[in-house]
């Protein structure tokens, strides 16, 4: 990390807009080498949910740093109190293209000049949500996965991103306890979410073929990849909902992507098995099934 960049990572605070899971999480992270972690959240109930996780896990995370150092993590009133003297501001907003569009508008206005903005945006890139700041050079893609148990960072251009500006905050993360993956060009899905999305696409294509069920592709895929659950019993917990406005997404940036798999799930959906959430999906989570 350049000197410039970290002395202002150690003198001016770090911010996180959106206080839920992903926002609690990221600040989490930031807090474990000594610096000063602002969260903001429309929600004051939200807000105060997020400072109680991080006041409650911060020291088993700190723990686990090398050299780490609890920081001092405070939740601001106002977007502008937030970004006061601001270093760093990672966005962790709902996945709502206009609303991510106009907070970057603000946020190039309202930040001090030399401020990161990052957004933990896992359907777009920056590029898609910049059309308001004028300084571009400055905005990247920071795609955080679920820390502190997993703790991968992708970091991704704008198009216009400083390289070293990527670079820098690269070797910050990996002081924080992250692990950061630079993608050398703009991908749709970035880097593991591309390929995860491509393992859940053939998963459903093999069962809407009737070449195999939900049940035996998952033990199958259990089996052979070691994990503790297969791509059924996960596209379950995120939501069968999800899934399919993920894959449409996917669809018309990539139109050669076959139909079956969307298909399968409008019709898992037309009959309310969301997943987990509706208590039935691929798999039955009915008290009955219990």
């Amino acid at each position: 990390m350049s000197d410039f960049l970290k002395e202002k990572a150690s003198k001016r605070p770090a911010v996180v807009l959106g206080a839920g899971t992903m926002g609690s999480r990221i600040a989490l992270m930031l807090a474990t080498r000594g610096g000063t972690v602002r969260l903001f959240d429309r929600q004051e109930a939200t807000a105060k949910k997020a400072l109680a996780y991080v006041e409650k896990t911060l020291p088993d995370v700190v723990a686990s740093v090398q050299g780490g150092k609890s920081g001092h993590v405070t939740t601001a009133a106002t977007l502008e109190e937030a970004l006061e003297d601001s270093w760093l501001v990672i966005e962790a907003l709902p996945e709502k293209w206009d609303l991510k569009t106009d907070i970057f508008g603000q946020l190039d206005q309202l930040a001090p000049a030399d401020t990161i903005l990052a957004t933990n945006s896992s359907s777009f890139p920056s590029s898609q949500i910049i059309s308001k700041v004028k300084k571009k050079n400055r905005v990247l893609n920071t795609h955080f996965m679920m820390p502190p148990d997993k703790r991968a960072v992708e970091l991704m251009s704008c198009g216009e991103t400083d390289p070293s500006l990527i670079e820098d905050l690269a070797r910050y993360f990996k002081e924080v306890g992250l692990s950061p993956y630079i993608a050398r060009k703009e991908s749709l899905g970035f880097i593991e979410n591309r390929i995860w999305a491509a393992i859940k696409r053939e998963a459903l294509c093999v069962a809407a073929e009737g070449v195999s069920d939900p049940e035996t592709i998952d033990r199958l895929y259990c089996e052979t990849q070691g994990t503790a659950a297969g791509p059924f019993r996960m596209m379950d917990q995120v939501g069968l909902d999800i899934v399919l406005q993920i894959e449409e997404h996917y669809a018309k940036a990539f139109p050669h992507l076959p139909e079956a798999p969307r298909t399968l799930l409008r019709k898992m959906i037309a009959e309310d098995r969301l997943g987990v959430k509706s208590g039935r999906g691929f798999y039955d989570y009915s008290d009955k099934a219990q």
